[in-house]
């Protein structure tokens, strides 16, 4: 295959599975990681595609959100794992919110029965709980984004304003060392500013793939999170420079599914 031709295909790629690693690509074009590499660097400066930490991702769409449907099946073993340890580290009693990710949504399948309150933005986070008997459920109202499911806008803002939560569990689209959490809608990167401000502990949810990854709407600083959940296959550079800046890291087995 000649080179140009590997290039065309591999951002074929990018684009149909969002993102992708370097490992798979390699494997995909029978050659090795190193070319691989080489060939992401001049695609970026082309500008076809972005790279992440051992892998790249897609530019098409960047500041679009992504269906709900679609991010369910995205990497959907490592969110459910990712959400059963969340679920661990809340305790009876406690006053949480929960974004509109589908890691929370997951979150909000596995939660039991507890007396606890919760604030979401996320419809589907909302039905689910309501099935718990024990949960208060509080939405935030706002402008509804119809794709992801989730209200966002100054409504939803002033909304969360009023109130004080001991934990707020976000997910986002990128976590990058330099550059902070960031998503590719402004909506939900405002919002998810201000679920961190009203709460004493920021927990992060985001699988291994998002790391090393800037998009287009800045969240926060890396520093402002308390603790990340993320699966076994972050790379041990990106954990060890996460925990240099203060954060606390925990990662988690991701059971294969079997067929």
């Amino acid at each position: 295959m000649l080179v140009a031709e590997r290039h065309r295909k591999i951002v074929e790629v990018v684009n149909e599975k969002s993102s992708v690693r370097v490992t798979e690509l390699s494997k995909i074009f029978q050659v090795t990681e190193e070319t691989i590499r080489r060939d992401l660097e001049k695609l970026e400066i082309e500008n076809l595609l972005r790279r992440s930490h051992g892998g790249a991702v897609s530019l098409q769409d960047e500041q679009s959100e992504v269906s709900y449907a679609e991010r369910e099946i995205t990497n959907s073993m490592e969110k459910k794992a990712i959400a059963i340890e969340a679920v661990k580290l809340i305790q009876p009693g406690d006053q949480i919110v929960l974004d509109a990710s589908t890691t929370a949504w997951y979150m909000a399948k596995e939660l039991p029965d507890l007396p606890l309150t919760v604030i979401t933005n996320s419809i589907k986070v909302a039905v689910e709980l309501s099935k718990k008997e024990s949960v208060k459920v509080i939405s935030t109202g706002g402008m509804l984004l119809s794709k992801s499911l989730s209200y966002v806008g100054p409504l939803a803002e002033r909304s969360l304003s009023m109130y004080h939560v001991n934990k707020a569990f976000i997910s986002c689209k990128g976590v990058h060392i330099e550059g902070g959490l960031s998503e590719s809608n402004e909506w939900q990167a405002l919002l998810k500013r201000q679920m961190m401000a009203i709460s004493d502990q920021t927990i992060l949810m985001a699988d291994s793939t998002k790391f090393g990854v800037r998009t287009f709407a800045h969240i926060t600083d890396i520093q402002e999170v308390g603790c990340v959940l993320t699966d076994f296959k972050i790379d041990e550079s990106y954990s060890k420079a996460l925990e240099e800046k203060g954060v606390e890291v925990r990662t988690v087995m991701v059971q294969e599914k079997t067929k």
